[in-house]
């Protein structure tokens, strides 16, 4: 007699390896790509983080609306929220931005689009699905806590931030070591013990985060003459 022997889908692994070519495409956006070599001004920055600040506030509440559902509940941590960062950034950058006292969120359809659709995630959760929201928690969070902290010395670099401020959103004081702590993220989600089905339904989503982030991307590089120093 043969034994079968099933072994349940790795969903980090799956998650990780089944967005790649949406990863590579937003990663490969010409706005980053500028903005990191130290050629996009502070106005072009502002922009960027005004509409982070849309994604993350849709994202938080809905986090924290629906941290309930078990799915959510594995990944919640107050810790990873981003919004009081993205303030203070605001903050400073306004305050050392030519006209800054005037800058204000600018009409982003691709923000609008991303918050759009992580209000259907929380809707999902909070009727027992909360395998989309955390795709998207995923997506953003992981996504900060490896390249965003490389991302965060260039720009201090770039813009020479001597007084250490403008980069809050790329600092986790209360996550001394960003390694284990994604270690343990990912066992989290492995250990949801997700069928095959559930698994591609949330790889699938992941590919819809990664795509609205290229969408953001590609939006703020068709500013791109305006925002060049």
């Amino acid at each position: 007699m043969t034994i079968t022997t099933t072994t349940a889908p790795s969903l980090a692994s799956a998650m990780r390896d089944g967005s790649r070519t949406e990863h590579e495409a937003a990663e490969g956006s010409s706005f980053m790509a500028e903005l990191l070599d130290g050629r996009l001004n502070e106005r072009g920055y502002v922009d960027y983080l005004l509409r982070l600040r849309t994604a993350y506030e849709a994202m938080e509440d809905a986090v924290r609306a629906t941290a309930d559902d078990p799915m959510v509940a594995a990944v919640h941590d107050p810790s990873l929220e981003r919004l009081a960062a993205l303030d203070a950034d605001l903050a400073y950058w306004t305050a050392r931005t030519p006209g800054g006292a005037d800058l204000g969120a600018p009409a982003s359809p691709a923000a609008e689009a991303y918050a759009d659709r992580l209000r259907a995630a929380r809707r999902q959760a909070a009727e027992g699905w909360g395998g989309a929201l955390v795709a998207h928690h995923y997506t953003r969070y992981l996504g900060d806590l490896s390249g965003g902290q490389a991302i965060g010395r260039i720009l201090s670099r770039s813009f020479d931030l001597t007084d250490g401020g403008g980069v809050d959103f790329y600092a986790f004081p209360a996550i001394a070591k960003p390694k284990p702590y994604k270690d343990a993220y990912r066992a989290r989600l492995d250990g949801l013990g997700l069928d095959e089905a559930g698994v591609h339904r949330v790889v699938e989503e992941v590919k819809v985060a990664f795509t609205l982030n290229q969408a953001l991307f590609a939006e703020l590089g068709r500013q791109l003459p305006a925002y060049r120093r």
